[in-house]
């Protein structure tokens, strides 16, 4: 009976379980969060790539296959990999989560929304840039390498809240390896003349090759622009904070 009418059942007489209990649930909903921002983000960068595109009156930018590459390949590896990441080490500094709350709460859904179409935007680009230059197969080409690539970059900045260079962008073995084996397959994809041919792209020259990474990092520089003001955005409002409890205080 007293099981049953329980919230929590220690089985053992350890009271530190439940402090590893606690931390172990947060870190397996961040991680279950982190894989899900992750995969939502870059599939509504997928849609806003074709959907701008038709809007702007281009040709598709990226074919049915190719789409589907990209979210077997590229989508899944890293998304099972940060469900692997470690507890940050501040996690059970974190207030706990409110239950009341959903997933998406605490303008989640706006994060999503704007790596999404910071995504498809960059694709966008990186096709419009190869097409005006270098002709249509060319421009699909580049659009469907910088598509698996952005979205193989953006999964190191859904890692974390703070500067991935600060937490160590290769911290995660696991995420690491499936960006190097996305990037591989990418490869395979675009150098083996017979894959080539059923992707229906192109060997790209150097340059090309260039302006596809360049576009292909620029989610790594955006994403810690927008954390470093994020950082100052909370630092103003706590010493707001801070002011006016002493104000009251001295009341």
């Amino acid at each position: 009976m007293a099981k049953n009418a329980s919230d929590m059942i220690l089985a053992d007489d350890n009271f530190v379980t439940i402090i590893d209990a606690v931390k172990t649930g947060r870190h397996i909903y961040d991680n279950i969060k982190k894989a899900i921002h992750f995969l939502i983000s870059t599939n509504i960068g997928e849609i806003v790539a074709i959907f701008l595109g038709l809007l702007l009156g281009l040709d598709t930018p990226l074919l049915a296959i190719q789409l589907l590459w990209i979210n077997l390949i590229t989508d899944s590896f890293p998304a099972i990999a940060l469900g692997l990441e470690a507890a940050d080490k501040n996690i059970m500094n974190k207030k706990p989560n409110d239950a009341k709350k959903g997933l998406f709460a605490d303008g989640l859904w706006g994060k999503i929304f704007v790596e999404g179409t910071m995504i498809g935007v960059l694709t966008l680009f990186a096709f419009s840039l190869g097409t005006n230059l270098y002709g249509l197969e060319v421009g699909r080409t580049m659009a469907f390498i910088s598509l698996g690539m952005l979205e193989l970059v953006h999964s190191f900045n859904i890692r974390t809240d703070e500067s991935i260079f600060k937490v160590g962008i290769f911290k995660n073995i696991y995420l690491t390896g499936a960006v190097i084996l996305g990037i591989i397959l990418q490869l395979i994809v675009v150098l083996v003349p017979q894959i080539a041919n059923i992707f229906n792209v192109v060997l790209l020259n150097k340059q090309q090759w260039i302006y596809t990474i360049i576009i292909s990092i620029l989610p790594i520089f955006i994403m810690e622009g927008q954390k470093m003001l994020n950082r100052i955005k909370w630092n103003e409002d706590s010493t707001s904070t801070i002011k006016k409890k002493i104000q009251v205080i001295k009341r």
